[in-house]
């Protein structure tokens, strides 16, 4: 099957879902390393994905309502966003696809106050999984 390759650029947009977290996401750009372009745009290559962080995203829980920080990366593309043919120097090319799945990585914990007061009682999770997927700015040049 085709899909659009992916190019220098393309925006990974994450879903705030990452139960039981709600996190507010934020786009995040692709920086391509494929040595071939696309309308003068370098072509995403496999692990390409594995360099894309968005740092500063608040989170909260239903047990943590006091927002906390953290980073969006993704942490495994779907299979059909992996081309099996279309390779640039023996490299796959990354495709639009699926949903890839995605890590929030907790910097600064989210809290809550107990009911009995005292100090806050901080969140003990450290990463949270999710979805996530691409938004190809190329319209035209597919690969398999």
């Amino acid at each position: 099957m085709t899909d659009k390759i992916l190019v220098e650029g393309d925006i990974a947009n994450f879903l705030p879902a990452f139960t039981p977290a709600v996190v507010v996401v934020q786009p995040g750009q692709m920086k391509a390393s494929g040595p071939a372009t696309i309308g003068g745009k370098k072509i995403c290559i496999d692990g390409d994905e594995s360099k894309l962080e968005v740092p500063g995203c608040q989170y909260v829980t239903p047990t943590y309502p006091i927002p906390g920080t953290g980073t969006l990366k993704i942490s495994k593309l779907a299979g059909d966003q992996k081309a099996k043919h279309s390779t640039v120097g023996g490299t796959a090319m990354l495709l639009l696809g699926s949903q890839f799945d995605a890590t929030f990585e907790v910097q600064s914990k989210a809290s809550q106050v107990p009911p009995s007061g005292g100090p806050p009682v901080f969140d003990g999770k450290g990463s949270y999984d999710g979805k996530g997927s691409f938004v190809a700015a190329n319209a035209t040049v597919s690969g398999t």
